[in-house]
């Protein structure tokens, strides 16, 4: 199925941020970003809106868009708050586990195994795409929209203060996770979803974030995404 434009641009501007490409704090004036991604600046809206959404930028009336800057303590809040959302996950998926969903939450895993040679951004980035994943297994809209907003903002945190760390620890993590819920264990897929949240908090050190303006290589981003 085609992207659409729009996705095409809320993909590439998340991409750059957490990739630090677009700095904490720098501004994302609407024009600018169409005239390098070659969109109208109601599709670059549209993005913009939907990353709002996710805590990735904040929109302040009559100054524009601008990426957001979480404080280390605001990092903290955050996944006090996906601990107790996701724990809950797993404890609903438990009784909706069926052969397909884990086949699902396999090939993703799979995914991330392949990408561990990638740089850390993306690791990030798959990381959460797994927790999101879980969320929507739950069919529970509620549960989806805010585990998709405090992961999205938990990435950004992990893109301006995490440490380097191993992808391969993730995705054995998650993998436990898998044979737990595969197994109907519910207490110990809670205790491996608290832990593994917990590690990932752990991994979030106060380090300045790089600094850069508006780089050219917005646009070769937009390529890769079919602008």
């Amino acid at each position: 199925m085609a992207v659409s434009k729009s996705d095409a641009v809320y993909r590439t501007l998340k991409r750059a941020i957490l990739d630090q490409l677009l700095a904490a704090g720098t501004k994302l004036p609407e024009d600018s970003i169409g005239e390098r991604l070659g969109v109208s600046r109601t599709i670059v809206r549209q993005a913009l809106a939907r990353l709002n959404g996710e805590g990735l930028i904040e929109l302040q009336p009559h100054r524009g868009a601008c990426v957001a800057q979480p404080s280390l303590e605001e990092g903290r809040d955050i996944f006090v708050v996906r601990r107790a959302l996701e724990a809950l996950v797993v404890e609903i998926l438990n009784d909706k586990m069926t052969p397909q969903k884990i086949k699902k939450l396999e090939t993703h895993v799979e995914i991330e195994d392949k990408a561990r040679a990638s740089h850390a951004a993306a690791s990030i980035q798959l990381a959460g795409e797994f927790h999101v994943l879980l969320a929507n297994l739950t069919n529970n809209s509620l549960l989806i929209r805010y585990v998709t907003e405090l992961v999205s903002r938990s990435s950004l945190i992990l893109s301006l203060y995490g440490r380097p760390h191993s992808s391969e620890c993730g995705v054995s993590e998650h993998r436990e996770m898998i044979d737990a819920l595969a197994a109907g264990d519910r207490n110990r897929a809670r205790d491996l979803m608290i832990h593994h949240i917990d590690a990932i908090a752990a991994r979030a050190l106060l380090q300045p974030p790089s600094e850069d303006a508006f780089p050219d290589l917005l646009a070769a981003y937009g390529r890769e995404e079919g602008l």
